[in-house]
């Protein structure tokens, strides 16, 4: 089945009557933006793979549950959207320790690479750290939006039926989250990243 042969609606359709290739396809269209989407909320590869199979298990399970009164890209995403946000939740109701926490010297633990870009690496995996604190640093509202435009570059028509707000008020959080996330990641007017 060519990729680009059929639109989602049509794939969920031709799976909600039987096509488990369709399933497959929608699966194979979505399983990288889902991860990255569910990944900026937790911010652990096991926990978002994690959510990742449970919102295609959802799929799988209830995909008499779609209308085609929105687009399929909405309804999936407000599946794990949901999934990740509960998860979050739970997170946050227990205290976990990673390895870095428990260092004594509140270092992280780098294997050098042995082609020298170690440094560019670090430096990488910094920014990214930076960021990703200071999207958790936003309320949920915020957060949530900003991964889906800024990250997942959803459309402001899509992103308000995900998150059921109307589009002027997604375009206002869009604006403050932005200002928000920019404050954050500056410290006394030195730019942190």
């Amino acid at each position: 089945m060519d990729s680009f042969e059929f639109t989602d609606e049509q794939l969920i359709a031709k799976f909600q009557d039987g096509n488990v290739g369709a399933y497959t396809e929608l699966v194979e269209r979505y399983k990288e933006r889902l991860f990255n989407f569910i990944y900026r909320f937790l911010y652990d590869v096991d926990k978002a793979e994690d959510i990742l199979q449970d919102t295609f298990i959802k799929l799988y399970t209830h995909k008499h549950s779609y209308r085609e009164i929105a687009k399929f890209s909405t309804w999936l995403y407000t599946i794990a959207g949901n999934l990740a946000k509960t998860e979050l939740r739970k997170l946050k109701r227990r205290k976990t320790y990673s390895v870095s926490d428990l260092s004594r010297y509140d270092q992280e633990f780098i294997i050098k690479s042995p082609d020298g870009s170690a440094e560019i690496d670090a430096e990488a995996i910094t920014v990214e750290k930076k960021i990703q604190y200071a999207l958790n640093q936003l309320p949920k509202d915020f957060k949530t939006i900003i991964i889906l435009r800024d990250i997942q570059e959803l459309s402001y028509e899509d992103i308000s039926k995900i998150v059921d707000v109307p589009i002027g008020t997604v375009k206002s959080r869009i604006n403050r989250g932005r200002l928000k996330l920019q404050k954050l990641l500056t410290n006394k007017g030195e730019r942190i990243i």
